[in-house]
C-alpha cells in the first residue's frame, strides 16, 4: 500500500500520476473492471507500478537534497573527551589516553615514596600499576561535595602514560561525549586559566564549567611523577 506521507513529501509528483484507485477503485466507485479479479487495488499492477513511480521519485529528491550545496549542515568535527569529577571541579580528558574505566581498587602504599603524586600501587588484572593523585598533579581541592541521596561511583582511569599505563582515581565518571571541535577552539582561544595546570581551555557542557586538559602536559607530568 503506498504511505499517505509518501503522497504528501511527492504532493507534485503524485498529481502527475493517475490515481485510479481514488476514482475507480476501492476508494472510488469501484467502477474498475479490474477489481472483480483483484478484489483490491493494492493487488493490480497499475497501483503497484504508480507506488514504485512515487517512491523512486521521492528516493531521487532526497538524494538531490542531500547533494544540494547548502541543504544541509556541513559535516560536524568533534573530539571525544572523557568527562569525570575530582572533588568539585569537573574536567575532560581526550579519550585517545584513556586505556579504560574502571571499578575503584584498593591502593597500596609505597615505602619511601619520593613523589607526592604518587599514591603507591593498585591491582589491574593480576598486574601492579602505579596509582597517582590527578587532584595532586593539577593542585586541586580534593574535598568531594555530591548532593545528597546522589548515587555516584567512584573510578579509576587507566591512562596511557609514555612508561606504560597509569591509574587514577576519580570521585565519579559522567561518561565519553562528542565535542564539536569549534566549542573547544573557543575555550582554546579564550586562553587558559592562569593559575589552572595542564588546561587548554574551559567551556560550558550540561550546564556546568568543565575544564578541558591538555593530554600531552598532564602525561609529561605524569611520567614525570614516576621518575
Amino acid at each position: 500500500m503506498i504511505a499517505s506521507d509518501t503522497f504528501s513529501v511527492t504532493h507534485e509528483d503524485a498529481q502527475a500520476i493517475d490515481d485510479c484507485w481514488n476514482r475507480i477503485g476501492i476508494h472510488g466507485d469501484k467502477s474498475c473492471p479490474l477489481l472483480t479479479e483483484h478484489i483490491h487495488c493494492r493487488n493490480c499492477a497499475v497501483y503497484s507500478a504508480a507506488a514504485t513511480r512515487l517512491l523512486d521519485r521521492y528516493a531521487l529528491q532526497q538524494e538531490d537534497r542531500e547533494h544540494a550545496p547548502g541543504t544541509l549542515q556541513s559535516e560536524v568535527k568533534t573530539r571525544s573527551l572523557l568527562m569525570f569529577r575530582l572533588g568539585e571541579e569537573w574536567l575532560g580528558l581526550a579519550t585517545r589516553s584513556l586505556v579504560e574505566v574502571a571499578p575503584m581498587q584498593t591502593i597500596h602504599s609505597l615505602p619511601h615514596q619520593r613523589s607526592r603524586a604518587l599514591l603507591g600501587v593498585a591491582n589491574v588484572r593480576g598486574a601492579l600499576v602505579a596509582c597517582l593523585s590527578l587532584v595532586e598533579l593539577l593542585g586541586l581541592d580534593g574535598a568531594s561535595s555530591v548532593a545528597t541521596g546522589a548515587r555516584v561511583m567512584p573510578r579509576m582511569l587507566i591512562i596511557a602514560a609514555n612508561g606504560g599505563p597509569v591509574v587514577v582515581p576519580v570521585d565519579e565518571v559522567d561518561g565519553i561525549h562528542a565535542i564539536d571541535e569549534r566549542l573547544l577552539e573557543d575555550a582554546s582561544k579564550s586562553g587558559s586559566q592562569a593559575n589552572a595546570k595542564y588546561t587548554q581551555g574551559v567551556l560550558q557542557f550540561k550546564g556546568r564549567s568543565l575544564r578541558w586538559l591538555d593530554e600531552e602536559q598532564l602525561l609529561s607530568a605524569v611520567t614525570r611523577s614516576l621518575t
